[in-house]
Protein backbone atom coordinates (compact mmCIF):
# COMPACT_ATOMS: atom_id res chain seq x y z
CA UNK A 1 0.00 0.00 0.00
CA UNK A 2 1.56 3.79 -1.07
CA UNK A 3 0.97 6.56 1.32
CA UNK A 4 1.64 9.92 1.60
CA UNK A 5 3.11 11.03 5.28
CA UNK A 6 1.22 13.48 6.65
CA UNK A 7 4.08 13.94 9.45
CA UNK A 8 7.67 13.24 9.83
CA UNK A 9 7.34 9.00 11.34
CA UNK A 10 10.34 7.90 12.83
CA UNK A 11 11.76 5.13 10.91
CA UNK A 12 9.60 5.77 7.83
CA UNK A 13 10.04 9.09 6.44
CA UNK A 14 9.42 13.17 6.89
CA UNK A 15 5.99 14.61 5.60
CA UNK A 16 5.16 14.84 2.22
CA UNK A 17 6.93 11.48 1.05
CA UNK A 18 5.27 8.90 -0.78
CA UNK A 19 5.94 5.57 1.09
CA UNK A 20 5.15 1.95 0.72
CA UNK A 21 3.50 0.11 3.68
CA UNK A 22 2.09 -2.98 4.44
CA UNK A 23 -1.40 -3.03 4.19
CA UNK A 24 -2.28 -3.80 7.77
CA UNK A 25 0.20 -0.92 9.05
CA UNK A 26 -1.31 2.03 6.76
CA UNK A 27 -4.84 0.76 7.53
CA UNK A 28 -4.41 0.45 11.15
CA UNK A 29 -1.61 2.24 12.46
CA UNK A 30 -0.85 5.57 9.73
CA UNK A 31 -4.45 6.42 8.22
CA UNK A 32 -6.40 5.93 12.02
CA UNK A 33 -3.78 8.43 13.80
CA UNK A 34 -3.70 10.42 10.96
CA UNK A 35 0.06 10.68 10.15
CA UNK A 36 -0.59 9.59 6.52
CA UNK A 37 -3.88 9.61 3.59
CA UNK A 38 -3.99 7.20 0.82
CA UNK A 39 -1.54 8.15 -2.21
CA UNK A 40 -4.15 8.78 -5.20
CA UNK A 41 -3.81 11.58 -8.20
CA UNK A 42 -5.69 13.92 -6.19
CA UNK A 43 -3.95 13.71 -2.98
CA UNK A 44 -0.37 13.88 -4.85
CA UNK A 45 -1.47 16.83 -6.43
CA UNK A 46 -2.15 18.37 -3.04
CA UNK A 47 1.44 17.34 -2.02
CA UNK A 48 3.00 18.83 -4.62
CA UNK A 49 0.99 22.18 -4.28
CA UNK A 50 2.12 22.31 -0.65
CA UNK A 51 5.44 21.53 -1.52
CA UNK A 52 5.58 24.39 -3.94
CA UNK A 53 4.19 27.05 -1.74
CA UNK A 54 6.34 25.89 1.44
CA UNK A 55 9.39 26.19 -0.96
CA UNK A 56 7.98 29.99 -2.31
CA UNK A 57 7.41 30.93 1.21
CA UNK A 58 11.05 29.66 2.22
CA UNK A 59 13.00 31.44 -0.99
CA UNK A 60 10.90 34.39 0.37
CA UNK A 61 12.36 34.20 4.29
CA UNK A 62 15.47 33.95 2.75
CA UNK A 63 15.39 36.93 0.55
CA UNK A 64 13.81 39.58 3.25
CA UNK A 65 16.76 37.76 5.46
CA UNK A 66 19.28 38.74 3.03
CA UNK A 67 18.25 42.32 2.53
CA UNK A 68 17.81 42.95 6.35
CA UNK A 69 21.44 41.57 6.37
CA UNK A 70 22.55 44.02 3.42
CA UNK A 71 20.63 46.95 5.82
CA UNK A 72 21.84 45.66 9.24
CA UNK A 73 25.52 44.40 8.72
CA UNK A 74 28.05 46.29 10.02
CA UNK A 75 26.00 49.14 11.77
CA UNK A 76 26.84 50.31 15.25
CA UNK A 77 24.52 50.62 18.52
CA UNK A 78 25.46 52.62 21.65
CA UNK A 79 24.11 50.82 24.64
CA UNK A 80 24.18 52.90 28.00
CA UNK A 81 25.02 50.75 31.52
CA UNK A 82 25.61 51.41 34.77
CA UNK A 83 28.93 50.93 35.38
CA UNK A 84 31.26 50.92 38.36
CA UNK A 85 35.13 51.97 38.69
CA UNK A 86 37.53 51.05 35.87
CA UNK A 87 34.21 50.60 33.34
CA UNK A 88 33.42 47.53 34.82
CA UNK A 89 29.34 47.25 34.35
CA UNK A 90 26.92 45.78 36.96
CA UNK A 91 26.14 42.80 35.42
CA UNK A 92 26.57 41.76 32.42
CA UNK A 93 25.06 42.86 28.75
CA UNK A 94 22.44 39.89 27.52
CA UNK A 95 20.90 39.11 24.28
CA UNK A 96 17.50 40.93 25.54
CA UNK A 97 19.24 44.01 26.20
CA UNK A 98 20.80 43.98 22.62
CA UNK A 99 17.18 42.93 20.98
CA UNK A 100 15.69 46.18 22.91
CA UNK A 101 18.29 48.16 21.87
CA UNK A 102 17.83 46.86 17.75
CA UNK A 103 13.73 47.23 18.42
CA UNK A 104 14.25 50.91 19.74
CA UNK A 105 16.03 51.33 16.08
CA UNK A 106 13.42 49.50 14.16
CA UNK A 107 15.01 46.24 13.37
CA UNK A 108 12.17 43.72 14.44
CA UNK A 109 15.21 41.06 15.82
CA UNK A 110 14.50 38.78 18.52
CA UNK A 111 16.54 37.96 21.70
CA UNK A 112 17.23 34.36 20.67
CA UNK A 113 18.60 35.83 17.02
CA UNK A 114 21.72 37.31 18.68
CA UNK A 115 24.40 35.69 19.80
CA UNK A 116 26.91 36.89 21.64
CA UNK A 117 29.83 35.27 21.45
CA UNK A 118 31.93 36.06 25.22
CA UNK A 119 29.79 37.71 28.24
CA UNK A 120 30.24 41.48 27.71
CA UNK A 121 31.21 42.68 31.44
CA UNK A 122 32.96 46.07 30.51
CA UNK A 123 32.89 49.19 28.77
CA UNK A 124 33.91 49.69 25.04
CA UNK A 125 32.81 48.13 21.71
CA UNK A 126 32.17 44.79 21.05
CA UNK A 127 31.41 42.50 17.96
CA UNK A 128 27.80 40.63 18.10
CA UNK A 129 26.45 38.37 15.36
CA UNK A 130 22.83 38.38 14.07
CA UNK A 131 21.15 34.86 12.94
CA UNK A 132 18.65 36.34 10.76
CA UNK A 133 18.09 32.99 9.05
CA UNK A 134 19.60 29.43 9.03
CA UNK A 135 21.48 30.25 6.36
CA UNK A 136 21.91 34.32 6.86
CA UNK A 137 23.99 36.45 9.67
CA UNK A 138 25.39 39.57 9.78
CA UNK A 139 27.51 41.01 12.24
CA UNK A 140 27.08 44.53 14.24
CA UNK A 141 29.12 46.52 16.74
CA UNK A 142 27.46 47.31 20.34
CA UNK A 143 29.06 50.37 22.23
CA UNK A 144 28.94 49.70 25.70
CA UNK A 145 28.71 53.25 27.66
CA UNK A 146 28.52 54.10 31.09
CA UNK A 147 25.71 55.97 32.42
Amino acid sequence: MKVILLQDVKGLGKEGQVVEVSDGYGRNFLLKKKLAKESSVANLNEVKLKQGARAEHEKRALQAAEDLSKDLGGKSFTLKMKSGEGGKLYGAVTNADISDLLKKNGYDIEKKQVVIEAPIKAVGTFGVRVKLHPKVSCQINVEVESL
